[in-house]
């Protein structure tokens, strides 16, 4: 082997990742920013869980027991509905992860000695936050319970309060009741964005893409074209996933297909715009993947698909909502497992529209700019 010339080799490549001015950040920048981000997350538990309080006592000790839940940092009380009818809509949509349904009568039979039931409703969609919150309040219930019988001096000869957890949607708690409609949007997001990365920029190294521009066909037509093959790609392989998931592994559906199509058709339409951003700002196919990779993991780890995001520090929080994903988790974990509609999910539906009309609109756009150029 001849070293002079292993060096003339060695030293052309280099050269040639110091000139790609994309390529080279994206090298240094993954590692340090998925240590980073994957640190924060997955080191983390589960706080800050958007809870519901049906306090149908309103009594000293009622309000003691909500205090000890509040100040636990597990729980965040976001909503006092009257009633469990008002509750309903407020767990389809997302907002509340747990209630707390204190009955009425709750100091008085205290006050007599009598065990006292405590309901609380867990949203089981997210197995994983479920179980976590049942446990968290299995535990502030006994370490409440404990502070009652201490200040009794133990005049009553057992526990007080007896916690009744009830999980909604997925009483099994079984996690790929969860997984597979996460499963289906993120298989979605994975095999269009690979793809539509390289429709432009390969096309553009081959030299085909001039060839096409001298033929009669109009940009409309090429971009038409480019899109359609891919997106009925992705739906087959949709309708594959979830026939997996609904006949092979019996997760349960409750809600209503045109909910799910109308999803995944916005997050299809966002997933190839952001494909062909990548496409059209890469000028070479490694750039092109390794732009994805930086693109699809953190949107992965941030949705919620693999960590909760109550698990996520408030820093980071705030990042989640720019991440697509997370709406089409929600949206279709509400409409398998609690038979959610659109008008439950408006908030989800109208972040998806944003970014649908948005991210394609700008990949046309840049597009046909690029075309023309």
């Amino acid at each position: 082997m001849n070293l002079r010339r292993l060096r003339l080799v060695m030293w052309k490549e280099l050269l040639q990742l110091r000139r790609d001015r994309l390529l080279l950040p994206l090298i240094f920048m993954m590692p340090i920013m998925y240590v980073i981000m994957f640190g924060y997350v997955v080191g983390s538990d589960v706080r800050n869980l958007p809870t519901a309080v049906i306090d149908n006592d309103q009594t000293a000790v009622s309000r003691q027991l909500v205090d000890a839940f509040s100040s636990s940092g597990y729980f965040v009380i976001s909503a006092r509905p009257s009633s469990e009818a008002s509750l309903q809509p407020l767990v389809d949509a997302g907002q509340v992860k747990v209630a707390i349904v204190i009955e009425s009568g709750t100091e008085a039979s205290l006050a007599r000695g009598e065990t006292v039931p405590l309901g609380i409703i867990v949203d089981g969609s997210d197995s994983k936050t479920a179980s976590v919150a049942s446990g968290y309040a299995a535990e502030i219930v006994a370490a409440f319970d404990q502070k009652l019988l201490a200040s009794a001096g133990h005049a009553m000869g057992g526990p007080t309060i007896d916690a009744r957890v009830r999980v909604m949607f997925n009483p099994s708690l079984k996690s790929v009741n969860a997984m597979v409609p996460g499963l289906v949007a993120s298989i979605l997001m994975m095999s269009i964005m690979v793809i539509m990365s390289q429709a432009v920029v390969r096309e553009r190294a081959r030299g085909t893409l001039e060839q096409m521009m001298v033929t009669p066909i109009t940009r409309a037509e090429y971009l038409t074209g480019k899109v359609l093959p891919y997106a009925l790609i992705a739906t087959v392989q949709t309708v594959f996933v979830v026939l997996i998931g609904l006949y092979w592994f019996n997760v349960p559906f409750n809600g209503s297909v045109w909910t799910v199509a109308l999803g995944l058709v916005l997050f299809t339409f966002t997933s190839i715009g952001m494909g062909l951003l990548i496409s059209l700002v890469s000028r070479t196919q490694q750039q092109a993947q390794q732009t994805v990779m930086f693109v699809l993991i953190p949107t992965m780890v941030l949705s919620g698909f693999i960590f909760p995001i109550e698990s996520m520090p408030a820093a980071i929080v705030p990042l989640t909502y720019l991440i697509p994903l997370r709406y089409a988790l929600v949206v279709l974990r509400g409409a398998f497992l609690k038979g959610s509609g659109i008008l439950d999910m408006w908030v989800q539906f109208a972040a998806m529209v944003a970014f649908a009309v948005g991210i394609f609109g700008l990949a046309v756009s840049r597009f046909q700019k690029r075309l023309a150029e």
